[in-house]
């Protein structure tokens, strides 16, 4: 569940996001078939003549942003007014973005979501593909654009999320009228189950990937023991080299980092220093690799890592990990993940035994990442 700031979480997320799963666009049409330009039979009931859109549409508080063309189906992006507070919904609204890919009311439908900022290009998650149905996705709260503004950060928890969600499937439930399953993958799996958890009535089903539970913030020894096994020992050995020498050739790497930093503009205000970037970046290496990467892709890892080059090591790190991923530019769109990495869903803290006393800061805890002008504490 922690964040490699790079690949699939240039987000977002991932991350992204971690983002949508299954088959990409492909090439799009310029008109949509007609079967799909009418809504079908609504909500299992009398059959409709008018368009999907404009049923959309008349949802209160739903706007259009686009509409983009996608084979077989039609995809729009929308913003929906949301309270920021569900329990006290008249202290203020924020718009959140959603993205509808209908294919046909009289098809199931499919509520993704990937826990951080949505996508607005279309693709179907792996559900979507089984059922050839419907798709929703959920911007999280508090990922721009859907953040409040002022934006009081108290309002960003597990309930309030699934409330969210719980809106806008009452609001399209009256159109898409067949069954509803909830989906999503790590961050997202999370969301999906918290959904369930505060919602059971409102999903027909749940199909969860990658759902951690790390709400005993220290226990974490199911990471440890996956990354003491994963892969081959030839491979993970590798990895742990690359690593040992990232550390130990600190001095000239981050002379390399300080030029990258004035070339892009890096800053490191939020975890306080380059040299706690540097470290935080290589302490993610191992992790991003399998999290991100096949075995296969192992034969690209320096094969005698004390023997490398220094441009060798930082290379192998900056595509794994991604050294702009602790400047205050890379945290600055997780925000709100660290923010509830650190206050509800726990993080793990991973053994690295192999890096001996090379580490001065250990695996840096979501305080490190979130601007300390917002107030954070752990609750259980």
């Amino acid at each position: 569940m922690r964040k490699s700031l790079t690949g699939v979480l240039s987000l977002a997320v991932l991350i992204g996001t971690v983002g949508a799963t299954g088959a990409s666009a492909g090439a799009a049409t310029a008109a949509e078939p007609a079967a799909n330009r009418s809504s079908g039979a609504a909500a299992g009931s009398e059959a409709s003549t008018e368009d999907i859109k404009d049923r959309i549409l008349a949802i209160p508080g739903m706007s259009l942003i686009e509409e983009k063309p996608y084979a077989g189906y039609r995809y729009f992006v929308l913003n929906y007014t949301q309270p920021v507070d569900h329990r006290r919904p008249s202290k203020g609204t924020f718009q959140q973005r959603i993205t509808v890919l209908h294919k046909d009311v009289s098809r199931p439908t499919v509520f993704s979501t990937s826990g951080y900022n949505v996508s607005t290009n279309p693709s179907r998650s792996e559900p979507t593909q089984i059922i050839d149905g419907n798709q929703v996705s959920l911007e999280y709260r508090f990922f721009t654009p859907s953040r409040p503004a002022p934006a009081d950060w108290s309002k960003l928890d597990i309930w309030q999320a699934a409330s969210d969600q719980h809106r806008v499937f009452t609001a399209l439930k009256k159109i898409y009228g067949k069954k509803w399953l909830a989906t999503g993958g790590s961050k997202g799996g999370m969301t999906a189950t918290y959904f369930e958890r505060f919602y059971p009535k409102d999903m027909d089903g749940v199909v969860a990937y990658v759902a951690p539970n790390d709400v005993n913030n220290d226990e974490d020894s199911a990471y440890d023991r996956f990354f003491r096994n994963v892969g081959t020992k030839e491979c993970r050995d590798k990895l742990a080299g690359v690593q040992r020498e990232a550390l130990i050739r600190r001095a000239p790497l981050q002379k390399k980092y300080k030029e990258q930093a004035a070339a892009n503009g890096w800053t490191f205000n939020t975890i306080g220093s380059m040299d706690r970037a540097y470290e935080a970046t290589v302490m993610d290496y191992g992790w991003a690799f399998w999290q991100y990467s096949l075995l296969a892709d192992c034969v690209d890892i320096p094969a005698d890592a004390k023997k490398a080059t220094d441009d060798d090591i930082w290379n192998s790190v900056d595509s794994i990990s991604g050294f702009s991923a602790y400047a205050d530019q890379g945290l600055e769109t997780y925000t709100p993940y660290y923010y509830q990495a650190g206050t509800q869903l726990g993080s793990p803290d991973i053994k690295q035994p192999w890096l001996g006393n090379l580490s001065r800061y250990g695996y840096q805890p979501p305080r490190n990442f979130v601007p300390r002008s917002i107030p954070m504490k752990f609750d259980r």
